[in-house]
């Protein structure tokens, strides 16, 4: 089963980090990657912009409408993701307690829709 993996964070956290810090933090994710990738699961997935880049859109009534930034405020911002190919949920988990931002924000295991 195919699951999303959302990795939520304190945004303005990472901001912070000095470049040293930013670079470990970095190849943490990309040894993340590359063990996911040997173990066959991992099939996609992506770092997104910071939602000061962020535009949302909603129809009421016919008319679009756009704001700046995310759709609500929260204390954490979905920061990327990955497409993960798990036998099950527990794997899914499992896999999600790996990936970086676990020990200070938190990982939403998603299943997708299979067609």
């Amino acid at each position: 089963m195919r699951y999303a993996l959302l990795i939520c964070g304190d945004e303005s956290a990472d901001a912070a980090l000095s470049p040293a810090e930013g670079e470990a933090r970095f190849a943490e994710y990309m040894k993340f990657g590359e063990e996911m990738g040997r173990r066959g699961v991992l099939t996609g997935g992506e770092r997104l912009r910071p939602t000061t880049d962020a535009t949302t859109v909603r129809v009421r009534d016919g008319e679009v409408l756009t704001s700046d930034g995310p759709f609500a405020e929260t204390k954490e911002q979905m920061g990327g993701f990955y497409i993960v190919d798990c036998k099950d949920l527990d794997e899914a988990i499992e896999v999600a307690s790996k990936i970086p931002g676990a020990r200070d924000g938190s990982i939403e295991v998603r299943p997708l829709w299979e067609m």
